[in-house]
């Protein structure tokens, strides 16, 4: 445990307790909030499993309590999220009860902040009478998705034979077939049982906090105070608050950014899968050549894993490197804020996680949108079709289609007019921070619910 040297020092002596979901997508969020809170006065307490553990070395303002999550090595090592995500919530809930336990004698605990995936963490926060308020690291647009889930199921969306993918879900504009939420995994009804577990728990939390907007979301938002009449907290981009630090799991390449430093204005393309993609070998090789072809400088992360059964450099083809040159910067893992912030980026071609779809809107940078599982397919579509901010490269990866998706990016009139309006949409995110703003409002509004407790 590692105890904060200004615990004393906070403003209002209340401790805030955050429980994130070990999986980098979900910590860098809550880390974010922890950041946010305590910069508005709170002591932060973070309570996190052994599996993908953070370095509490790294955030010292912090107080930490580790909680056994009993994984076997296979358990740990599994490529299937969902399976890994059931396992979690089973096994964890003795281990957090004990935590609590010893946490509740402190008379100014305040509330518990959980990633919502933890279904399981607000019954047994009401055991001790602690209100605890829910953390949604995706947007709304694809938490809408999957709370349809059952809806979407009785009307046969899920079973839809292959060769209607592209038909719209009537009941979710501006949805596919092939956007619905959906993840891969060995038993879909664990996926189901899930969703609904994760939604059921999610109607009875004191609040609700989003990484998100409402200038970003209104329709969306809109609809989910119908369905979910809690309170909600829109306080995003939850990094737009504070000067952000890095929350990463894996080392940061920053030799990228001196690279970087020797490109023009506006010319790489940064290429990015996230933390858990992983593409076939086939497809490695035509998104390889795709961007060799296109004769644009790009900063690709190959993040070992990326390519099932390879190491890092393995999978690269024949001749590939020898081709590229100085124009091409292939690193492990990148510091992606400082990458998207850079002058030299004039595109992202993204997995579009939330948190890297959103990053790239707030910095004004143009996307291609190359989606890989659950909440990134509805992402992407938002991305193309609503607010216009990116291209949708769809069906087979084919080296031809890569470079001209590039070059419609960076090079063409269509492109131009992406990044005009995702300075636009850049804009109004900036404006939703600062004082005024709905962001800003909204964490007012949950500052004072939480002094209120």
């Amino acid at each position: 445990m590692n105890k904060s040297h200004d615990m004393q020092q906070t403003k209002y002596g209340r401790k805030i307790l955050l429980f994130p979901l070990p999986l980098q997508g979900h910590i860098n969020p809550m880390i974010q909030l922890a950041n946010i809170l305590h910069s508005k006065g709170f002591s932060i307490v973070i309570i996190h499993t052994s599996f993908n553990s953070l370095d509490s070395s790294n955030y010292r303002h912090f107080t930490f309590h580790s909680i056994p999550d009993r994984l076997s090595e296979d358990e740990a090592s599994t490529e299937d999220v969902i399976a890994l995500l059931s396992i979690l919530n089973v096994r964890c809930v003795e281990a957090l009860r004990n935590c609590l336990a010893k946490l509740v004698l402190d008379e100014c605990l305040g509330c518990l902040i959980t990633d919502v995936m933890w279904y399981f963490a607000r019954g047994v926060a009401e055991q001790f009478k602690i209100p605890t308020i829910g953390l949604r690291t995706t947007n709304v647009c694809s938490f809408l998705g999957f709370a349809a889930f059952p809806l979407l199921r009785d009307l046969g969306y899920l079973s839809i034979h292959e060769g209607r993918l592209d038909e719209a879900v009537q009941e979710l504009p501006p949805l596919r077939v092939k956007d619905i939420p959906t993840i891969q995994t060995k038993d879909p009804d664990t996926l189901y049982n899930l969703i609904d577990k994760v939604m059921n728990q999610t109607k009875e939390f004191s609040g609700l906090i989003w990484n998100s907007c409402e200038e970003l979301e209104q329709h969306s938002f809109q609809k989910l105070k119908k369905d979910f009449p809690i309170q909600m907290y829109p306080i995003g981009p939850f990094h737009k608050h504070f000067q952000a630090l890095s929350t990463s799991l894996l080392p940061q390449d920053q030799t990228c950014i001196s690279w970087l430093d020797t490109k023009p204005p506006n010319s790489v393309l940064y290429v990015s899968f996230g933390s858990i993609a992983a593409i076939t070998k086939a497809e490695f090789h035509e998104i390889a050549w795709g961007l060799a072809n296109s004769n644009h400088p790009f900063l690709w992360v190959v993040r070992p894993g990326l390519v099932g059964g390879s190491g890092w450099f393995e999978p690269l083809p024949d001749g590939f490197m020898e081709m590229v040159g100085e124009r091409g910067c292939i690193v492990k893992w990148a510091p992606q804020q400082e990458v998207l912030g850079h002058p030299a980026i004039g595109g992202f071609w993204t997995h579009n996680g939330w948190n890297s779809t959103l990053e790239s809107i707030c910095e004004g940078v143009p996307m291609i949108c190359m989606p890989n599982f659950g909440d990134q397919m509805v992402n992407a579509r938002y991305v193309s079709d609503v607010w216009g901010v990116g291209i949708h490269l769809e069906g087979k990866i084919k080296r031809e289609d890569v470079k001209i998706a590039i070059k419609r990016l960076l090079e063409e009139e269509e492109g131009k007019d992406l990044k005009k309006r995702v300075l636009h949409l850049k804009e109004k995110l900036d404006l939703c921070s600062r004082e005024g703003g709905s962001s800003y409002c909204y964490l007012e509004n949950l500052i004072n619910y939480i002094l209120s407790l």
